[in-house]
Formats: C-alpha cells, sequence, structure tokens
C-alpha cells in the first residue's frame, strides 16, 4: 500500500511521543501490505473500525490514539485523515 499525508505522522510524534513506536509500527506495516478487502485488515487488526465510505479508524498503543483512514483498495492507496487521542476522536464526526 501506498501511505498518504506521512506529515500527519510527523506531527503526531512531534506531540505524541510516548505514540512514536506504535504509530511507525502502523505505518511500516501498512507501507508493506497488500490490503484488497476490509477483510484483509481485520485479520491483522481486530480492533480496526469500518465507516462508510471506506474509513477505517485503527486503535494505537493500546487505544489510547485514534488513526482515521480512507482506503482506496483498488488503487493501493491509504490516506491518512486524522490521527490523536482517542479523546479528541470521541469530538469528531466521520462519515
Amino acid at each position: 500500500m501506498k501511505v498518504v499525508a506521512r506529515k500527519c505522522v510527523d506531527e503526531f510524534i512531534r506531540t505524541h511521543p510516548d505514540g512514536k513506536s506504535s504509530i511507525e509500527s502502523w505505518y511500516y506495516e501498512a507501507l508493506n501490505s497488500s490490503w484488497k478487502t476490509s477483510m484483509d485488515i481485520k485479520q491483522r487488526y481486530a480492533s480496526a473500525s469500518f465507516l462508510a465510505k471506506n474509513y477505517v479508524v485503527f486503535n494505537i498503543k493500546g487505544n489510547s490514539y485514534r488513526l482515521v483512514t480512507k482506503i482506496a483498495y483498488k488503487s493501493g492507496l491509504v490516506y491518512i485523515k486524522w490521527l490523536g487521542t482517542h479523546a479528541e476522536y470521541d469530538k469528531k464526526e466521520f462519515p
């Protein structure tokens, strides 16, 4: 997969250094994956949540943080839409 918006990950690491190893681990796993369907993701990330319009929410660092992505399975793209604390996520609205 190609992950779009690495800048978002870098900004997150600057403000939440305790989440660095977890988000980087997810990032490099995603780069080396070839997700064709949501089931491919669910096999590796059992706690991932699937929303409308191919949005997928990943729990990062034991659910301390949330990563919201939009996945274009056919083109192999993962767009990072948002990354932050679980509390911040609860105040957001996604499709």
